[in-house]
């Protein structure tokens, strides 16, 4: 939270801490570089130390944000949008080229705006179990698993300790985990795919913090993989009376209209593309000798 706003997303953190990308160089411990993607506009923001893990309010190290101009329709849009989602998770320097991976799938699968995480799962090529019961066939595999370790609501145990627990049975070397995330601009809402090598923390976006996920807490890396599918209502007030010059007490939203978040009406046809991207985008970054369209003929 940057003053009263929710702000998940570490490009606008820093837009917010700078108030433009060009000017985030005179940020110290940040360095931000413009780039492209397959087409698509690439942003990297390295918090490098302490002075920028104070100024942006997030941890240190690597978020590449990719920005999609309009949701992929067609399958050759949505095939790109996954080649670009694999580069991201290559591109981080913790990423495992060999060895069992685990991906989970972090939020409520009743709640649409929240679902991004178990539809993910649903999309994913898993093969750990074709690896270890038919080597012969498919030993050549890398082995990856899967998790939708649902809510605490409704299993009565924090998702990080699910993970835990399965990490210690496995015995994987990373952790995938992707999420819903909130933003700053509504612009942004299902317009956003972001990539971390700095772990997460489970419902931190909407004010709802669970156990971290992260290196530190699991032992293993964690690779954090999110969508913002909403905008706090505070922050979007607080956004639309600035930008018309008008004063107000952050501190009013922090208690009137808390609890609100704004979402597309259309957010569950936005949420089931997207979620398909990730799973097909994670999925051509784990199995390095399938093509993206390899991928979605085994998972289709």
């Amino acid at each position: 939270m940057t003053n009263g706003r929710k702000i998940d997303l570490a490009l606008e953190a820093k837009e917010f801490a700078e108030g433009s990308a060009e000017k985030t160089s005179r940020l110290s411990g940040i360095r931000a570089v413009e780039d492209t993607l397959f087409g698509l506009p690439l942003t990297r923001v390295e918090i490098l130390d302490e002075r920028g893990e104070a100024a942006l309010g997030k941890p240190k190290g690597t978020y590449l944000t990719l920005d999609l101009p309009q949701l992929p329709r067609d399958r050759e849009e949505i095939l790109k949008t996954a080649r670009a989602v694999a580069a991201m998770m290559e591109e981080l320097p913790v990423f495992p080229r060999e060895g069992l991976v685990l991906v989970t799938g972090l939020g409520n699968r009743q709640i649409t705006p929240d679902a991004i995480g178990p539809k993910t799962i649903d999309a994913l090529l898993v093969t750990r179990h074709l690896v270890e019961s038919l080597p012969g066939q498919f030993g050549d595999l890398r082995p990856v698993a899967a998790l939708a370790a649902g809510v605490t609501g409704t299993t009565g145990m924090e998702s990080g300790e699910i993970i835990g627990a399965v990490i210690k049975k496995l015995r994987p070397v990373c952790l995938v985990a992707v999420d819903a995330l909130a933003a700053r601009r509504q612009e942004r809402v299902c317009r956003t795919i972001q990539v971390a090598d700095t772990g997460i923390v489970p419902g931190s976006g909407v004010g709802n913090a669970r156990m971290a996920l992260d290196r530190a807490s699991l032992g293993i890396p964690v690779i954090a993989v999110g969508i913002p599918t909403v905008v706090d209502a505070g922050t979007l007030c607080m956004d639309l009376l600035e930008e018309n010059g008008q004063d107000f007490d952050p501190s009013a939203f922090r208690t009137e209209g808390a609890e609100w978040f704004v979402t597309p009406r259309n957010v569950d046809n936005q949420v089931a593309v997207l979620s398909r991207i990730l799973g097909l985008g994670i999925s051509t970054a784990l199995h390095v000798d399938f093509s993206v369209e390899d991928v979605d003929k085994w998972t289709s």
